[in-house]
């Protein structure tokens, strides 16, 4: 059983606005004509194409391969045709394009013959690692990191604790809550699962307080399960940041730069653990999700089981479509989430919320000069200063805010929050490590450019080496056939008088013996 809660550093209390959806179960959208599935749906290497245009595929096919350690395969949502592999609408604040294979369903949804079910408690870690690999699942909660290596970390760590991350504490958003009152038989099996995979024995489930339904849920289906206990964590973003739910759990806090299994603690998210469940108990791969599609710009939000791909505008028109023209629509939730520039865009597995707020909701300011309040200060979850990070971002000296914190910030969002000058705090963070990564990618571009450069002239080199040195075997072959020649030549003239003296003295003998005979 958890003792005492640990209080954590900053974080803000907003309106959670989670009553639009919460007490609506989740519904099944009908098959979209379209379905549009990026090669990028993870963290890591992008997933290789296994299909061309016009093959026929089955639902639940690999359509995608997994390409390198860090990456996820993807698979059919549906059987049906390809239509294509093209460059598509993403759903970034971007608009960017992304490689993408695009699918027109068939209307039968023919599984292909999945793998069989797994017996966890009797299969190897590496077997259930393995499984959800093959299976394309990845972190739920947003970050879409591969889950599958995250399962291995019991090799290289020794770990005490798994828990399952069902605080969701973004405003508006209602899938886990909802998932973990409809399926928490799953969501505990699935627990259980990773559990046995990472070699720990206790397993914890978090969940904030606003969410009584889903404590009572998972309670009840945790009831029989020994070393699994059900924890209400206070409702106080971030509280979803792996970091500071540990914090609140356990009272350890994560070193800069390290991670949770650093410290003996693994965070899965509910909706990843019932992924797990599906890929070993079902040899189902991850297809579909749960997504909230809310705000005060929907007509009627909904939480939707939707297959990957599905356009946004299809999960807005299930929703009975736009009452008004939003002000921003967003991927995520409003905190942290991601305004998009094209409705036509897809779901992909990190999607767990479609928002479409209106002007009231956003609350759109101007942005004033910063007062030095340091409220942004107090409100930073990691303890970092907002306020002196922007001032070097503004100056673009961005390896003095690095020194000072700026990979540390979770972007959560707290700190432009709290602003009281409306300062978009957090954009010129994301920006500014957008940038960071994009020197780093540009500098590992040149370095990689350079020993290219490097081992092509050591190749050209060689080359020359190689030229120089046939040709001087060729000269001195040559000097040896020409020394040869040159060797032989006297030798045949001195046969050839030899031959000559010998020929003339036969003819005088025989002219001789011929004047004697006359």
């Amino acid at each position: 059983m958890m003792g005492a809660l640990f209080k954590i550093r900053g974080g803000v209390h907003p309106d959670d606005r989670k009553h639009l959806t919460k007490d609506l179960a989740i519904e099944k959208i009908p098959m979209p004509p379209v379905l549009h599935l990026p090669l990028q749906q993870h963290i890591g290497a992008h997933a290789e194409p296994e299909v061309e245009r016009g093959d026929k595929v089955l639902k639940g096919q690999v359509i995608a391969r997994a390409k390198g350690m860090i990456s996820a395969p993807v698979h059919a949502p549906t059987s049906g045709t390809i239509l294509g592999l093209h460059s598509y609408h993403s759903p970034t604040a971007s608009g960017l394009r992304w490689q993408t294979i695009t699918m027109r369903p068939d209307g039968f949804d023919r599984w292909i013959r999945r793998a069989p079910p797994l017996d966890p408690l009797t299969c190897r870690p590496e077997e259930i690692s393995r499984r959800v690999a093959d299976c394309g699942v990845v972190g739920m909660g947003g970050a879409t990191f591969p889950s599958a290596i995250k399962l291995n970390l019991g090799d290289r760590h020794k770990l005490e604790q798994l828990v399952i991350n069902g605080s969701e504490c973004e405003p508006y958003l209602t899938c886990d809550d909802r998932l973990m009152r409809e399926k928490a038989a799953q969501v505990i099996d699935g627990a259980r699962i990773m559990a046995h995979s990472i070699g720990v024995v206790q397993v914890i489930i978090a969940i904030e307080d606003n969410k009584p339904e889903a404590i009572a849920a998972m309670r009840e289906a945790a009831a029989d399960v020994p070393d699994t206990s059900v924890v209400t964590v206070p409702s106080h973003y971030p509280m979803g940041a792996e970091k500071q739910l540990i914090q609140t759990l356990t009272g350890k806090e994560t070193p800069a730069g390290k991670l949770t299994a650093d410290i003996g603690v693994v965070v899965h998210n509910a909706a990843t653990a019932l992924a797990v469940h599906d890929a070993v108990r079902h040899g189902k791969p991850l297809i579909d999700r749960v997504v909230t599609v809310s705000g005060g710009a929907v007509a009627r939000p909904r939480n939707i089981q939707a297959p990957f791909g599905t356009p946004i505008f299809d999960l807005l028109e299930f929703c009975g479509g736009l009452k008004e023209e939003p002000e921003v629509i967003l991927v995520g939730g409003p905190m942290m989430g991601q305004p998009i520039k094209s409705v036509h865009a897809p779901i992909l597995k990190g999607t767990n919320g479609v928002l479409a707020l209106t002007r009231a909701e956003t609350a759109s300011r101007q942005v004033m000069p910063c007062i030095r309040c340091a409220a942004c200060v107090s409100a930073c979850p990691m303890g970092l200063l907002p306020l002196d990070m922007a001032a070097r971002v503004r100056k673009d000296e961005l390896d003095s805010a690095v020194k000072i914190g700026l990979m540390d910030c979770i972007s959560c969002g707290a700190c432009s929050y709290v602003c009281p000058s409306n300062i978009p705090l957090v954009q010129y963070f994301n920006f500014a490590k957008g940038r960071l990564k994009a020197i780093d990618g540009e500098q590992r571009k040149q370095r990689l450019t350079r020993k290219l450069a490097t081992l092509r002239l050591t190749r050209m080199e060689e080359q020359m080496r190689a030229k120089k040195e046939a040709f001087a075997r060729r000269k001195a072959e040559q000097a040896e056939k020409a020394a040869q020649a040159a060797a032989a030549q006297p030798a045949a003239q001195s046969g050839a008088q030899e031959a000559v003296a010998q020929s003339g003295g036969s003819a005088e003998t025989g002219a001789a013996e011929g004047g004697d005979r006359q």
